[in-house]
């Protein structure tokens, strides 16, 4: 159901169990204006913080722009040039199956949206997008101390995936979004984080736009026989 006192549509939900918010959660590409207070931000994350974490010490350092913020870092970003990527967002070569799986996941994205692989222009400004929080209001960064290994980076994993669960059962959409890695140096300059800290990604938080195509993409999961094996 969808609805809004500004006559937007903000969609509205139950309260929903754990497997409904796994099963209703996706990457949204296209979002209302639709303003998300900050206390409802908060709240989230402080729940979020009950997400496992190896000897308990929850390496996550979280930073939220919303409203004015969100605007100023929007003018401050305008003026600052891509950087190289602050971590391998892929490894390269990236073998299969894992290959085909994220060209796929690529292609049936553009083909929501009509841009021909021919197309790169196109290509390049629908990722460009990424940089505007596909118009989201709010988001907030995740950044790591940089002494922190892979068992903590899976530690930020399971806080974020827990946010964006939480995120859904108040109603909320999210895009977790490591292209923000090629901005580490200017996102740390505007957040104000410290040298010993490195930014994992940032997530988009708002309302979906029901009316974008680009947002009636489910990408497809692998059959557990695939991924799992019972001994």
């Amino acid at each position: 159901m969808w609805s809004s006192d500004s006559g937007r549509p903000v969609r509205q939900t139950a309260l929903m169990n754990v497997t409904e918010a796994v099963n209703a959660r996706k990457s949204i590409r296209a979002f209302l204006p639709d303003p998300v207070d900050n206390e409802v931000i908060a709240q989230l994350l402080t729940t979020a913080s009950r997400a496992p974490s190896g000897g308990n010490v929850q390496p996550w350092r979280i930073y939220v722009v919303n409203g004015d913020s969100m605007a100023r870092f929007r003018a401050f970003l305008a003026e600052r040039p891509i950087e190289t990527p602050a971590y391998d967002i892929y490894p390269s070569p990236l073998h299969e199956p894992y290959r085909s799986a994220r060209f796929k996941v690529g292609e049936d994205m553009y083909a929501t949206l009509g841009i021909e692989r021919e197309d790169k222009a196109g290509r390049l400004a629908q990722f460009a997008k990424n940089m505007d929080f596909f118009g989201a209001p709010a988001a907030i960064f995740c950044f790591i101390d940089r002494i922190m290994g892979p068992p903590q980076w899976s530690d930020l994993g399971m806080f974020l995936q827990t946010f964006m669960l939480l995120a859904q059962e108040a109603g909320l959409d999210t895009c977790p979004q490591e292209a923000w890695a090629v901005y580490e140096n200017a996102v740390s300059e505007f957040v104000g984080a410290p040298p010993e800290q490195r930014i994992f990604c940032g997530v988009s938080i708002g309302h979906a736009d029901p009316d974008d195509p680009i947002n009636a993409l489910v990408s497809e999961r692998e059959p557990l026989d695939v991924f799992a094996g019972f001994l």
